[in-house]
């Protein structure tokens, strides 16, 4: 095996992994910045307790200790500087798109930890969020509330667990059907196993009575 080949496959593991584990988070910052920021803290559940602050400069803690130290500029971002919503933003708001790309990020780990559904809304609408927020910097455009957002995701997964539910629904009846079905089959069987026999025993009586009147 090749190093592209191996990169291929090591990638392809990564992915399925991380849609696995952290499905909002992939959606919202992508598979390999979310992998670094959860192998950075040790676990989902220790990249969840980091509040967003700390998210933020993930990464960056000795140039954050440096600056601590000599009273100088904090560092404004650590991994997720590799988004490519950093990228995108312009140099003046590239701290601002950092922070509000954090506070998001931290939104979509702890729903990831802490959510029995295994499932991405959350985080496409958290990405929607900070694409919109970067048509803000740009253009002035003015984002949706969080609460808008936070309540359209809810109706899609409420409608998501809906149909997933109907369908569970359908085929636990088919299946209770078809279990009615096979049992009252039996019971008829054992109804004319039962009723054989006594038909045997009352030809037995007939001949026995006969041959009590030939006697």
């Amino acid at each position: 095996m090749n190093l592209s080949e191996y990169r291929k496959k090591l990638y392809e593991y990564l992915v399925t992994k991380m849609n696995d584990i952290a499905p909002n988070l992939t959606s919202l910052i992508g598979e390999v910045v979310g992998a670094q920021l959860i192998s950075h803290t040790g676990s989902l559940s220790n990249l969840a307790k980091c509040p967003a602050s700390t998210l933020q400069i993930l990464g960056a803690e000795k140039a954050l200790f440096r600056a601590l130290k000599t009273r100088g500029n904090t560092p404004k971002y650590g991994l997720i500087f590799h988004s490519s919503f950093i990228g995108r933003a312009s140099a003046r708001n590239k701290g601002r798109m950092a922070r509000y790309l954090a506070n998001k990020c931290s939104i979509a780990s702890r729903i990831d930890c802490y959510s029995e559904l295994n499932t991405s809304i959350f985080g496409e609408k958290l990405r929607e969020q900070v694409e919109e927020r970067l048509d803000f910097y740009d253009k002035g455009v003015a984002p949706r509330k969080n609460l808008d957002v936070m309540k359209a995701a809810i109706e899609g997964i409420t409608n998501a667990v809906s149909e997933d539910g109907d369908g569970n629904e359908k085929n636990d009846v088919s299946a209770k059907k078809s279990k009615k079905n096979k049992s009252k089959a039996e019971a008829e069987g054992e109804a004319m196993d039962v009723d054989k026999p006594a038909a045997g025993e009352d030809e037995e009586k007939e001949e026995s009575q006969a041959r009590g009147d030939t006697g």
